[in-house]
């Protein structure tokens, strides 16, 4: 096996991704799977699901064309099989599943790796000694990758925001694992980078499909087990710094969003408008302006963890290079500046500066104290009217 299989996984993943999504839609508007406008939802006509279906044809296919059949890889290919039929029965049920049986389903899922060797038996960290997890390893293994799959979940709710997503940081994963000498994983991870862009292709706004649960829980599941397998089963010492800064764009999101429903007394699975997506999307961005700028963000921090293995900053005894650190350093502090400018200036500044002019148009008779006890509640409840285009 050479790296070039990686390569080619990608392609073939991607042909296939392209090649199926259409019949996917096809499928979707037969069985009923199809997402109806709500008034949370950014679009605005029905549009058919089950896009998962497509993505894991494409990983499936290039999986067993270039990836040994070892316990790891079949046991995850089989919760990757698993949870895509959840998500599809999810997306053809009339209102979806309970969300309980959802989630059930997910462990479940979940667990099919796990039970084949996919967890986590240590950290490696700095300067520390690695920490051994035992048999703690498994619940802790099947709660992440749980929690990936909501992640990516929460990240779907634009056109090509998840699948866009999902390719760069599974296309990160495989460079990484490529340089540690992980090559299932990192096969695994451009397989799954390239059915995500084969699947972009159809998702783009505007989309013609949506990949549904059946795709982002499948995304997920990947996404967790390629880092499992890929990075946080080596010894680098960085290993675990690697997927928390590759998926923090999701992660983000989803921590912002399920602390303001626990503040709010609400359940965590209920829907609302506090993603970033619909926060953008009310000051005034388009769905592609708004894609556009969390990809850029994603980049961001994907180039932050590929600078953290590839520029020799240290040597193996702690000593630090001061010119390299710099360098590293720099790459930080674009991945902060970038985080800086989407949440601070176009989330908050932005939206207060457009809501204001908002508020004196159409209520003339509200004080300046009333306008800002106005905006300060819009701002800390995520609930207000669109802005308009800025």
């Amino acid at each position: 096996m050479n790296d070039l299989d990686a390569l080619w996984a990608f392609l073939v993943a991607g042909v296939v991704a392209v090649a199926l999504t259409p019949l996917t839609a096809r499928l979707a508007r037969r069985v009923g799977a199809v997402a109806l406008p709500r008034d949370r939802d950014l679009h605005d006509r029905p549009m058919p699901r089950l896009g998962g279906l497509a993505i894991l044809a494409g990983v499936l296919l290039a999986s067993i064309l270039f990836l040994p059949a070892s316990t790891e890889m079949r046991g995850i290919l089989a919760g990757a099989i698993a949870i895509a039929l959840v998500g599809a029965v999810d997306d053809a049920r009339p209102g979806g599943l309970h969300p309980v049986v959802k989630l059930a389903g997910q462990f479940a899922a979940a667990a099919i790796p796990v039970a084949c060797d996919v967890r986590v038996e240590n950290v490696t960290l700095p300067f520390v000694d690695p920490l051994h997890l035992g048999a703690w390893g498994y619940p802790l293994t099947l709660i992440g990758i749980v929690a990936v799959m909501n992640v990516v979940n929460f990240t779907d709710g634009v056109d090509g925001l998840a699948a866009g997503v999902c390719t760069i940081a599974a296309a990160t994963f495989a460079i990484i694992a490529l340089s540690l000498d992980r090559e299932d994983a990192a096969i695994l991870a451009a397989a799954t980078a390239g059915a995500a862009v084969g699947f972009l292709r159809h998702n783009f706004h505007p989309a013609s499909i949506f990949m549904g649960d059946s795709g982002s829980n499948l995304l997920g599941l990947l996404l967790a087990c390629i880092a499992i397998q890929g990075v946080l089963k080596t010894a680098a010492v960085v290993a675990l710094f690697f997927p928390l800064v590759i998926l923090a764009v999701p992660a983000a999101d989803a921590t912002f969003v399920v602390a303001k429903r626990i503040k709010y007394r609400r359940p965590v699975y209920s829907a609302d408008t506090w993603h970033f997506h619909h926060r953008f999307a009310n000051i005034g961005f388009s769905q592609r302006r708004t894609v556009l700028y969390l990809y850029a963000w994603t980049l961001s921090l994907a180039a932050l963890a590929l600078a953290m293995r590839f520029v020799p900053y240290s040597d193996d005894d702690g000593n630090f290079a001061l010119g390299w650190s710099l360098v590293i350093v720099g790459f930080g502090l674009i991945a902060l500046a970038a985080s800086i400018y989407l949440v601070v200036v176009l989330e908050i500044l932005k939206f207060r500066r457009f809501r204001e002019r908002q508020l004196r148009r159409s209520g003339g008779e509200l004080s300046d104290r009333e306008i800002e006890e106005e905006i300060e509640r819009e701002v800390e409840t995520g609930e207000f009217d669109a802005v308009g285009p800025p």
